[in-house]
Parts: C-alpha cells; structure tokens; sequence
C-alpha cells in the first residue's frame, strides 16, 4: 500500500502531539525542584536546537541562500512561534489556572478558521464548523470545566495571545518549503527562539532559575538531566520537527485541530508518569476531540504549476558548399 502525502503527514501530525504531550509530565518534576518554567523553555529550546543543528547541516548540504530566502519564516517561527508563545504562556500561568491557560492557547485553530473566513470572505463549511464544535467540546471535557472559571483579564490576555502565537506556528509551518528542508526550521528556529528566551532572561524580564539536584521521577529520585533529555529529544526535537513535516502537508488548518491530540496525550502521560488520575469525562472528551479531526476536511495543497518548455529543435546541417 502506497502512502500518499496526506497520510505521510498526519502520521507526521499524531507524532508530534504524542511528542508534544510528554513534555508536562517530563517537566513539571524540574519545575518542582526549583526550575522557573523560563529557564526550562529555554533549556528545552536551546538543547533541542543543538540536537537538530548535525541533521540541519545534512539536509542544506551547503544552500544557505535557501536559509536567506526563508528568513522571515525562520523569523517567524523563531521570535513567534517559539519565543513569544512561550513567555505568553508562562506568564499566562502566573495569573490564571493552568487548565485555563491551556483552553484559551488550544483555542488557535478556531482563529485559524476565522482568519481563512476573514481573507477568504467565504464561510466555513459546516464540516469544518461541526468538527470546531466537536473539538473545542472536548477540549473542554479533557482539560476540565473548572477551567472557565478565570476571571483576571490580563491572565486571559496573555493566554490569548499564546493562542495567536500557536495559530502563527501552524501557519508559517505549513507555508510552501521553497527548498527548506522541515528539520532545517525546526532546528534553526528553536535556537533563534531559545537564544532569544536565553536573552530576555538575563535583562530580568522573567526568572531564570535552576537546580542541578535529583529530581523526582516516577515515584524515585533522577538525575536532573534525565526528564530534560525526555523533553529536548521527544517533546522539542522529534515534536517540532514532525509537526512542521505534518503542516506542509496537511495544510494549517487540519495540522492545527490533530494538534489537539497533544491535550490527550498530555493526559495519559500525565496518568502514567505522574499518577495523576484519568477521569470519564476526560475520555469522553477525548473522544470528541478524535470525532472533530475526523470531521475536518483537508485542504487542498497547493498546486506548483512548472513552466512549459519549448522541445529542443536539433540544428539544422550546414549545407555544403558546391
């Protein structure tokens, strides 16, 4: 049986929010050794980056004019998508709930289903409109109820504009490649955003704290080291980069709700890793998340139309001279 490009990508998009999902349960034993959550972004970044960089310089086999001409997807996924999303996020959770947090940052493929509505000025299909009710259902059954219970209004600012920051990742990953290889922005944009993280970190802006101590880990004491290799390797690395494989062909729209799979496995890494229970409303809505993908239609990836060329015409024999 023969992949087709579709199908390549989401299993592309499923890993990356398998890989995605572990990063809660891998990092939050960092964080409760003393790690402030900026200082293990940017370790996760950084660390990640460094990983990818051997792979990137294979992959560009020397065509930095490839990297120039992508600069401001680089920029984009660097600053943006990585850097900004990030401290939103973080600064989001200082002021309201987690659970809050995360709702309103899943909310990103709901804007992007009102910006392809703003540009296009065309409706949504009512596929895609009873898959974005299906989907954000659930997410609200996984992530809990409680959190829509917030009410500081800067907290729900921030958390929002992490919401546009996921929103703008899908978009500049499913842009066209024009010869950047996937693992080549994944890689140079994880170091741009983590060196950028690792900058506002020491103007002060946000705490950058850690502890070099044993950590614990399922229930025993761990090197620190162990769940930040699981989140540099699994939760960046391998989540970035197969996420950015997955978008280009998927389209921004479909990469961005298989994304929400990230809640779910979240969960059950959670379940496993921390012990934290799984409860039925969590896996009817995880269901529910599963029935709003199914429902979304893929977009149509663009077509690359290649110049028509004139069949080459053999030359005509000189004739020799009587």
């Amino acid at each position: 049986m023969k992949l087709t490009p579709q199908s390549t990508g989401l299993v592309a998009a499923v890993v990356s929010a398998a890989s995605f999902g572990t990063s809660g349960a891998f990092v939050k034993p960092l964080l409760e050794a003393g790690w402030s959550p900026a200082a293990a972004v940017t370790a996760r970044a950084l660390g990640a980056g460094l990983l990818l960089l051997p792979f990137v310089l294979v992959g560009l086999h020397g065509r930095w004019a490839v990297v120039w001409r992508a600069r401001w997807r680089l920029l984009g996924m660097g600053l943006i998508a990585v850097a900004f999303t990030q401290l939103a996020y973080f600064a989001a959770i200082r002021r309201v709930p987690v659970s809050t947090a995360l709702l309103i940052e899943y909310l990103a493929p709901l804007l992007l289903v009102l910006w392809a509505w703003a540009t296009t000025r065309r409706l949504p299909r009512p596929a895609v409109l009873l898959g974005s009710v299906l989907a954000i259902g659930g997410l609200v059954l996984v992530i809990g109820p409680g959190a829509l219970r917030a009410v500081d209004v800067l907290g729900l600012a921030l958390a929002f504009a992490a919401a546009v920051g996921c929103a703008v990742y899908f978009l500049v990953a499913a842009r066209p490649a024009d010869g950047l290889p996937p693992v080549a922005l994944a890689g140079l944009g994880l170091l741009l955003g983590g060196a950028t993280l690792g900058l506002i970190g020491l103007t002060g802006l946000v705490p950058m704290t850690a502890d070099f101590g044993d950590v614990t880990l399922l229930g025993a004491p761990a090197p620190w080291w162990v769940p930040l290799a699981v989140v540099v390797v699994f939760g960046t690395a391998i989540a970035y980069a197969s996420g950015i494989f997955g978008s280009g062909r998927l389209g921004s729209r479909l990469a961005s709700f298989v994304g929400l799979l990230e809640v779910i496995f979240a969960s059950v890494f959670a379940w496993l890793v921390l012990g934290e229970n799984l409860t039925v409303l969590q896996i009817l809505g995880g269901a529910l998340i599963l029935a709003g993908i199914a429902t979304i239609p893929a977009e149509t990836p663009p077509v690359t139309i290649e110049p028509t060329r004139e069949p080459a015409v053999p030359p005509v024999p000189a004739r020799s001279q009587q």
